[in-house]
């Protein structure tokens, strides 16, 4: 397989905390991506400067891009390439934490292409998608209002295959690696998520 058949995947971090729990799933997955032969992205956006959405309306007019100037302009042209997204994220507040949220707002301009009825998918091949999440309660409903700000966000990136590894009770810094299977199945996913459509 040559660098330019290679799938593209976009790995996003979206734990405040640093080499968590949410940290330790996405490196599983993005091992078992790359051994699948895809070539990953990986963006932390605690370490990146992305300001919520002003409701301003600059990109449903002229342009059709984001006027504000910050690291989301680092994320637009891998979001709309991208073969593949894996999103790692724990819950806070039975949501996902303000970074997370403040990049799916900062994808608006990519809505209102979406909703003018454009395509905003610029991938070479089929697009899919893997959510990991962990949360520290163990509610029944803790990961469902973070499917439904997810499921909305992929229906604008043109998103329709979409997986899901979650894993509840894991709160304490480094507990997911007592989990029996946890870091392997998350490698197992990136594994699937990369060939998908390709084996």
């Amino acid at each position: 397989m040559t660098d330019a058949d290679a799938i593209r995947v976009l790995a996003i971090a979206c734990s405040p905390r640093e080499a968590g729990n949410t940290d330790a799933l996405l490196d599983a997955a993005i091992a078992g991506a790359t051994e699948a032969g895809a070539r990953v992205e990986h963006f932390v956006l605690r370490e990146m400067s992305i300001s919520p959405c002003a409701a301003c309306g600059a990109c449903a007019s002229g342009s059709g891009r984001c006027i504000v100037e910050d690291d989301m302009r680092r994320l637009y042209e891998p979001l709309v390439r991208a073969g593949r997204i894996i999103i790692a994220s724990p819950v806070y507040f039975m949501c996902l934490p303000a970074q997370a949220k403040a990049m799916v707002d900062r994808c608006q301009p990519l809505w209102v292409r979406r909703n003018r009825g454009e395509d905003v998918s610029e991938a070479r091949h089929p697009r899919a998608a893997l959510y990991l999440g962990v949360g520290g309660g163990d509610l029944p409903h803790l990961f469902d209002a973070s499917r439904t700000v997810l499921n909305s966000w992929y229906w604008t990136l043109q998103v329709f295959e979409r997986r899901e590894l979650s894993f509840a009770g894991v709160d304490a810094r480094g507990a997911i690696a007592q989990h029996p299977s946890a870091l392997a199945d998350a490698r197992e996913a990136g594994r699937s998520l990369a060939a998908w459509g390709r084996e």
